[in-house]
């Protein structure tokens, strides 16, 4: 069979499934977990996970150049390239890519919100020119919370809401002292990101983080299951105010929300699976981003569904829709992160995931592992998470601090 070669953060989930349907699967990737090394034929990683050695904290590590310089090194041998998150299909050659091969004006947030405004209610979006322009912004709305995005960049790292303490802070800079400020005079850093045009401020929509998977192809969209998102769950280790943290599917609702995603990833002319995320507050939707490729829900769907999403992707890809069962079960995801710095033991549990090689240190705050499970009620594979994410934070030793 063909070679498949996958390029992003974490791409064990999609090899497991690319190996079950007989691919030879490469895999260019950050975390270089042990269960990702049993279903790629070749692996290449940033991080060398060695015993008694730290994995050190991924916004500092985190490099995308490291992981396109490792993917180039495969990609001559590769008959197709699948991106996940923390990849650009700009990177390669654009006929070996397996999905979207332009997501520049969807990744930036701010141009999504460009694209989106006209046609669905999205929230207040902004890209200050300057520190005085935020400030004007957010008092002209007193009746409205803000949060600062980065205009790249998934899972929710580096979002937090702008609070009225720094909003007071802003109002008394001096622009012109900005260049020789002291980093320590800005321990929030706020000033110096909206100084640069790599921070959005957009308009705070607090309710129900809900996200639909849409199967597409150029002529056709098809939402094949929605979801609750974990988000910031301090239980699970997640230090991230509105990091991801797993989801539980499928959403119990209203069937707008699959009409609505459909409506959007055919407004964006996407094809493959790709992934649209909403807030839902008093009864309206309002599109908050959109993932143009394979999401996190990819496991929850394949034990909700019970189909091989990478199959489903690449189908797509190729222009036909593949039958999608209705869900027969509950499932859920939840990753874990680590509560304090925390050697690893043996973590090779059932329904556990994306295991690091035992020894090694896991910094606080940072992913440990993920747990997924599935049944028939909701409430009992909820719960049969939780009991699992106990198991995992009792097999680590915690490190001295």
């Amino acid at each position: 069979m063909e070679n498949i070669l996958l390029v992003g953060v974490n791409t064990r989930a999609v090899a497991c499934s690319l190996k079950k349907l007989g691919y030879t699967v490469y895999s260019s990737d950050y975390f270089g977990t042990m269960d990702l090394r049993s279903c790629a034929d070749r692996v290449q990683s940033v991080l060398d996970q060695k015993p008694e050695s730290s994995c050190g904290k991924f916004t500092q590590r985190f490099n995308p150049q490291l992981i396109r310089d490792m993917a180039l090194e495969m990609v001559d041998d590769a008959y197709g390239i699948i991106c996940c998150a923390g990849s650009s299909p700009s990177w390669f050659p654009s006929h070996k890519i397996i999905g979207n091969r332009d997501i520049g004006g969807v990744e930036d947030k701010f141009s999504l919100y460009q694209k989106l405004k006209k046609h669905f209610r999205v929230p207040e979006t902004y890209l200050p020119a300057d520190i005085h322009e935020a400030v004007e912004i957010v008092s002209n709305a007193p009746g409205k919370k803000f949060i600062l995005k980065p205009r790249s960049g998934a899972g929710g790292y580096g979002v937090r809401i702008l609070e009225d303490k720094n909003i007071g802070l802003l109002k008394n800079i001096d622009l012109g002292l900005l260049k020789d400020m002291d980093p320590e005079q800005d321990p929030t850093n706020i000033i110096r990101e909206l100084s640069s045009d790599e921070c959005i401020l957009q308009e705070f929509v607090d309710g129900e983080n809900i996200s639909a998977s849409v199967l597409s192809t150029e002529d056709e969209a098809r939402t094949i299951l929605t979801s609750t998102q974990i988000i910031g769950d301090t239980k699970l280790g997640q230090m991230e105010p509105f990091g991801y943290c797993g989801n539980t599917v499928p959403y119990i609702g209203d069937m707008e929300i699959s009409e609505l995603a459909q409506k959007v990833v055919t407004h964006l002319s996407l094809i493959g699976s790709n992934g649209v995320d909403f807030m839902a507050r008093n009864g309206e939707l309002y599109v908050i981003e959109v993932n143009p490729r394979l999401q996190g829900t990819f496991e929850c769907a394949e034990l909700s569904l019970g189909m091989n999403m990478a199959e489903a992707h690449l189908e797509a890809c190729q222009g036909h829709l593949v039958e999608v069962p209705a869900p027969h079960s509950f499932a859920v995801k939840m990753v874990v992160h680590a509560l304090q710095s925390s050697t690893v033991g043996n973590l090779n549990f059932p329904g556990v995931c994306d295991l690091p090689r035992p020894g090694v240190i896991i910094e606080r705050g940072e992913p440990l592992v993920t747990v997924l499970s599935s049944g028939q009620l909701r409430e009992d594979v909820i719960y049969t998470a939780r009991k699992l994410v106990g198991k995992v934070y009792n097999s680590v030793k915690v490190e001295n601090q």
